[in-house]
C-alpha cells in the first residue's frame, strides 16, 4: 500500500497554530493565577518577662521570684531541700506579658 504524502508546509502551519493556541491559554491562566494573592498573617508582638522559679524534683513549680531576687529564690530552694526532703532548684522562667 502506498502512503499518503503530507505537505511539510501544511504540517508546519498546523504546528504553529497549535503552539499559538497553547501560549494564549498559558498567558490567560498565568494572569488569573497572578491576580490571586494571599495575605500573610503578621505575627503579633509577644513580650516575655523573665522570672526565677523554684522547682521540686518532679519539675513542679513551687514559687516564682522577680529576676532581681535571685538570692531570695536560692534561699527558698535551700529551705525546701532541708531535712532530707527532695532537692529543690531554681531555674529561669519566661512568661508572656499581656497588654490591656
Amino acid at each position: 500500500m502506498a502512503r499518503k504524502v503530507v505537505s511539510r508546509k501544511a504540517k508546519a502551519a498546523e504546528a504553529e497554530a497549535a503552539e499559538k493556541l497553547a501560549t494564549a491559554k498559558n498567558k490567560a491562566s498565568k494572569k488569573k493565577a497572578s491576580t490571586r494573592k494571599s495575605k500573610k498573617k503578621q505575627a503579633e508582638d509577644v513580650r516575655l518577662k523573665l522570672y526565677w522559679g523554684v522547682f521540686s524534683q518532679n519539675l513542679k513549680r513551687v514559687a516564682v521570684f522577680e529576676f532581681d531576687q535571685k538570692k531570695d529564690a536560692e534561699k527558698r530552694a535551700q529551705e525546701l531541700s532541708k531535712g532530707g526532703k527532695s532537692p529543690h532548684f531554681i531555674q529561669k522562667v519566661k512568661e508572656e506579658i499581656k497588654f490591656e
